[in-house]
Order: C-alpha cells, then sequence, then structure tokens
C-alpha cells in the first residue's frame, strides 16, 4: 500500500526540472505567438512615422502591410529554421545544453524588440521575431524530448502534457499582457514585446540545477555514474533502479548504433509506421481547423452582441478555456491512454465542424444561432485541447528510441512548422473561396485522422519505449512491405 501511495506524485526535483524546462521551452513559444496580435496598430503606427522621418514621405499601405507581415510570419520562418538545427544541437550538447544556450535568442530578441522604438529601428522587430522564432523551433523539438527522457515511465505522458500545457498558458499570458489594462497601451508596446526575457532569465536561473537527462547521459554519452546520479535526483532513491534497467535494457537493444540522420529514418523500413504517424499527426494538428476557428471567434463574438471592444476578452476566454483543456488532458492521459483521447478528440472536432458550418449558414434566421456558433467555438477549443494539442507531441517522444528521437523530432517539428506557415499563406484564400463552408474541410482532415489513429497506432500508456518499438515491429510482419 505504501509503495502505491508513494508512486501517485512525481518526485518534486522533478516536476522542478519540468516546470523549468516548459517555462522556457513551449511556454514562451506560445507567448510569442499571441503578444504579436495587441500591438498591431501601434506598432503600424511606428513603421508610418519611422519611413515618414527616414525618407520624408509616408508609407504605402501596401509596404505597410508587407512590413507588418513580415514581422508576424517571419517568427514561422524562424521556428522552422529552429526545428530542423535542434535535433543535432540535442546530440552535440545534450538536451539540456540545448535549452539553456537557446535562452541567447530570446534574450537578444528582446534587446532588440524592446529597443527598436528607442532608436527608431523598425528593421530591430523583424530580425528580432526571426530570432524568437528560432528559439520557439528549438524549444518546441528538445524540451518534449527532453521531458519524456526525464520521466518515468508511469508518469512520462502526465509529465509530457506540460509541453502543451505550458504552451497554452504562454498563448494565454500573451493574451493578458496585450490587454489595455497591463501593457496594451502605445507607449508600452516596447515593454510588451521585451516582455520574452522574462521566461529566459527564469529557466536560466532554475535549469542548471537540475542534471542531464539520464538516457542521453547513459546511452549517447557511456556515463553510468553520471546517469544513476540523475536518476536519483529525478526519481528518487526508490525508484531509480528500475528506471536504470529500463534504458539499461534499451541501451542494449541499441548496441552498436548511433544516432539517425533525418533522411536514415527515411531509408530504414522498421521505422515507417512510426514515422508515418508522426508526419500525419503533425500535419494535422495544424491543418484541423483551430487556428481558423480563431479567425472566426471574433465575427461569432460579435453576431451574439459581444461589443467590439469587449472581443479580446472573449478571446481570452477561449485561451483560457484552452489551458484548462491542456491541463484535465494531463490529468487524465495516464488514466484514458493516448489513444483514447487524440481519438475522441478528433472525433469531437469533427462533429464541432459540422454544426459550426450550419450555424454560420443559419446566422440571420434565428437569433439563437448566433449563440450557438459561440458555444462551437468553444467546444471546438475544448476538444483540440482535450485531444490533439495535448497528445501529439506525447507521441512525438515515445514512438522512438533513443538513437532514433532527435531525427524523429525534426521530422516532426517540420512538417508542423511547414503545416502552420502553408495554413497562414492559404487560409485567408480558402476562406475567401468557401467562406463558412471551410469548416467542410476541416472535417475531412479531423476524421481522416481520427479513422487513421484507431487503425494503425497502438495504445502506449505504461509501455517502456522498447515495449512501443515491438509492437511495431509485429505490425511490419502483419503489413510487411514487399
Amino acid at each position: 500500500m505504501k509503495e502505491s501511495k508513494r508512486l501517485k506524485f512525481p518526485n518534486k526535483s522533478l516536476l522542478l526540472a519540468a516546470f523549468a524546462t516548459c517555462i522556457g521551452g513551449t511556454f514562451q513559444c506560445g507567448y510569442n505567438i499571441s503578444v504579436i496580435n495587441a500591438p498591431t496598430m501601434h506598432v503600424q503606427a511606428f513603421i508610418n512615422r519611422t519611413w515618414s522621418d527616414r525618407y520624408q514621405a509616408n508609407i504605402s499601405e501596401n509596404a505597410l502591410t508587407l512590413l507588418w507581415s513580415t514581422i508576424v510570419s517571419i517568427f514561422t520562418l524562424g521556428g522552422l529554421l529552429g526545428v530542423t538545427i535542434g535535433g543535432t544541437l540535442s546530440v552535440k550538447l545534450g538536451r539540456k545544453g540545448t535549452l539553456l544556450s537557446n535562452n541567447l535568442f530570446s534574450l537578444t530578441a528582446a534587446l532588440l524588440m524592446g529597443l527598436s522604438s528607442s532608436v527608431g529601428l523598425f528593421e530591430f522587430l523583424i530580425i528580432g521575431r526571426f530570432l524568437i522564432g528560432i528559439n520557439a523551433g528549438i524549444g518546441l523539438c528538445v524540451e518534449p524530448m527532453f521531458l519524456g527522457e526525464i520521466s518515468p515511465t508511469a508518469f512520462r505522458g502526465a509529465l509530457g502534457s506540460g509541453t502543451s500545457i505550458f504552451l497554452t498558458v504562454g498563448i494565454l499570458s500573451g493574451q493578458v499582457m496585450g490587454l489595455n489594462e497591463v501593457l496594451g497601451e502605445e507607449q508600452f508596446w516596447p515593454y510588451l514585446l521585451s516582455t520574452t526575457c522574462i521566461p529566459a532569465i527564469l529557466q536560466l536561473l532554475i535549469l542548471p540545477w537540475f542534471p542531464e537527462s539520464p538516457r542521453y547521459l547513459l546511452i549517447d554519452k557511456g556515463d553510468e555514474e553520471g546517469c544513476k546520479n540523475a536518476l536519483r535526483q529525478l526519481h528518487g532513491l526508490d525508484d531509480c533502479d528500475s528506471s536504470l534497467e529500463d534504458i539499461q535494457k534499451e541501451k542494449s537493444n541499441l548496441a552498436g548504433f548511433q544516432a539517425k540522420k533525418p533522411w536514415e529514418l527515411f531509408a530504414d523500413r522498421s521505422l515507417r509506421w512510426q514515422l508515418l504517424t508522426i508526419i500525419v499527426i503533425n500535419m494535422a494538428q495544424q491543418l484541423n481547423g483551430v487556428n481558423a476557428m480563431y479567425f472566426y471567434a471574433d465575427y461569432v463574438f460579435l453576431q451574439s452582441g459581444i461589443p467590439l471592444d469587449k472581443t479580446p476578452y472573449a478571446t481570452v476566454g477561449t485561451g483560457a478555456c484552452e489551458c484548462f483543456t491542456a491541463l484535465t488532458c494531463g490529468l487524465l492521459i495516464e488514466c484514458l491512454g493516448r489513444k483514447v483521447l487524440i481519438t475522441g478528440g478528433y472525433i469531437l472536432m469533427s462533429i464541432c465542424c459540422i454544426f459550426f458550418t450550419l450555424t454560420l449558414a443559419f446566422q440571420n434566421v434565428s437569433p439563437v444561432f448566433p449563440y450557438l456558433s459561440v458555444a462551437c467555438v468553444f467546444a471546438f477549443v475544448l476538444s483540440f485541447g482535450l485531444g490533439p494539442g495535448g497528445v501529439t507531441n506525447i507521441l512525438n517522444n515515445e514512438l522512438f528510441t533513443q538513437t532514433a528521437r532527435p531525427a524523429a523530432f525534426m521530422i516532426a517539428g517540420t512538417v508542423n512548422w511547414l503545416s502552420f506557415f502553408l495554413v497562414g499563406l492559404l487560409f485567408p484564400f480558402i476562406v475567401i473561396g468557401l467562406q463558412h463552408y471551410c469548416f467542410l474541410v476541416f472535417f475531412v482532415v479531423c476524421s481522416s485522422v481520427a479513422i487513421y489513429i484507431l487503425l494503425v497506432v497502438p495504445e502506449t500508456k505504461n509501455k517502456t519505449f522498447v515495449e512501443i518499438q515491438n509492437e511495431f515491429k509485429s505490425m511490419n510482419h502483419k503489413f510487411p512491405s514487399e
């Protein structure tokens, strides 16, 4: 009885290490996705003034739109670069070393964006957003990997969900900080954008007190003593022996293998189902319509009678909903498992797509429909947070062993950021062409992914990385490549 009680809660040291990892990783990413929205008008006014002072002429509307779009979207290009180097850095510098070094990008970005107004250089905003994008890309690549490797098998899902919890908390924090009552006034926008240094400083103060990934120390570096010390600190004295045995078993399985490159994964037939799975779920995470739902949120809030100046608070409400469901996902994932949550999430999102299309089509038929549309927005966001938003990164980590994991995260991250960029590029045209019927496209995406996961992806709850690999090996025998 005592044993089971003790296992109900992770070691405090492990929780603090996870907090330090997430605050400078996915929190930072989420914060910088949302914080740029609030000062849109103020930054555009600054660009106009700077252009006028520099060239003695007002900037054209097209040039202003182009510069603003560049400031916003270059974050995505930085993220794409970040994921392509994140896996390599995690092998060379270690998981912890990469996370700590990554803060150099966010501190430099905060400095440049904070100084941009006083020195009259809007170019600093472009460079700063690119650097903070690199930071986000590296963080999204290395943080889930580190969390998965420092966690005991029993808590791997719960701690892995910290990635999505902190991402949503970061998005919500950016929305709150941008309110007029906080730093949303015109004179404060440089301070608002430079607050990205706070999570970086927190990580630099806390994370150095915790060890490198035990798996990295033993499997990649061959440091058994360092691995034991790390396990004692992170898992406690009583649980470190079973964790060490699990890592040693994985090491003996990988004897003679070195860290793989991304192109080597594509050439390895034994990994084809895992690789296809992470490509499908990472594409779907961006193409499932959640960004479209946020795009329509302001419209449906206005239609339901919420005044224009109050819609930012309603948007904060949707962010709070996503935080709540990400936290709920973290609590449920070790009870219900990964497969139930992610499949259930996509099924619920498919249903919401149908209802949202219908309620938007009948907006003017009855005063009830705008309120039903609002309910659909919240239901869709809740379904996303409970399933795909929380589980995707955990599966990215669990479907691969140590030598393939960094390359797998590079592939998953590249697919994710490219899909994010594609949605930003094509979504406005999809809306113009299909209007609210665009959600039927998202219905096809969500339902197709739900069917794929049901048929292909095994449950990974409470299984070691070696056991998960063996499940996929048996699938390869069922569906031979030749």
